[in-house]
């Protein structure tokens, strides 16, 4: 129970997100969202920096996020840009306070890129003309994939799918992901209005499950790296914020640039 509640009031609250909230609300939302994942990354990689400096790294890794919403794909390219000379301006500042100059910088650049960057991409998707449907997809998959891969992993894993970085993890629970997200998302796609494009959503779904997975992995190389088990407590039952996306930080910008090449 206590892992159902907080993982149903997660579902409510973004499907209330998608169908209510316009563009403007969306972008708030997910700005505010990648400042708590930042500030959970944060507190992963440096414990013992202090508040007033993880507040501006912060500022400085959402810069992809917070102009997504005004220019687009050109905004994210400056606001990477931006963010990464804005922490070499900063390191030039704390370089004598810090133990490991070069460490500091590419755990901070790593977090402007996983996390601002591939953020930025929710935005995106949803300001493409059909990107709340396609966002309803992209959760479908997501959840579809976590849902399979855990029950199939629990009744028939035994291999172990990369067990130096996520013991739990199986091959078995990555083939009933890949199914079952698969499934999950062409049966959203086709009861969407309008949207009867079945071969696309089974492309779009064999591809996403596999760099789903790879997202999660790779937050399990940040936890294990920084001897964390969670990246927080914000949501009782499910570890942080970044513990619940870390599947649509990578899933984001495949899917909008499968869309965007497709001229969908």
């Amino acid at each position: 129970m206590s892992r159902f509640l907080p993982g149903l009031l997660m579902a409510f609250l973004w499907v209330a997100l998608l169908g209510l909230a316009g563009p403007t609300l969306f972008w708030l939302v997910i700005l505010a969202g990648s400042a708590i994942a930042l500030h959970e990354y944060q507190r992963m990689c440096f414990p013992s920096l202090p508040a007033f400096k993880q507040v501006l790294l912060i500022v400085v890794s959402l810069n992809p996020v917070f102009l997504s919403f005004f220019w687009g794909l050109a905004g994210v390219t400056a606001g990477l840009f931006v963010g990464l000379f804005a922490l070499i301006l900063l390191l030039f500042f704390w370089y004598t306070a810090l133990e490991d100059a070069f460490s500091f910088l590419s755990r901070v650049a790593w977090g402007i890129f996983y996390i601002g960057l591939c953020a930025a991409h929710l935005v995106l998707l949803r300001l493409l003309p059909e990107g709340v449907g396609w966002l309803a997809v992209l959760t479908a998959i997501t959840v579809g994939s976590d849902t399979g891969a855990y029950y199939a992993g629990r009744k028939f894993g035994r291999r172990k799918l990369c067990p130096a970085i996520s013991p739990g993890k199986t091959v078995a629970g990555a083939v009933g992901g890949l199914l079952v997200g698969t499934l999950s998302g062409i049966l959203v796609g086709v009861l969407l209005p309008g949207h009867a494009r079945f071969f696309l959503y089974l492309l779009v779904g064999l591809i996403l499950v596999p760099v789903g997975i790879a997202g999660d992995l790779t937050e399990s190389v940040i936890k294990r790296a920084t001897g964390t088990k969670d990246s927080g407590t914000l949501l009782a039952g499910h570890g942080g914020l970044l513990d619940r996306v870390d599947s649509l930080l990578l899933t984001a910008p495949v899917i909008y640039y499968i869309l965007l090449g497709l001229g969908t």
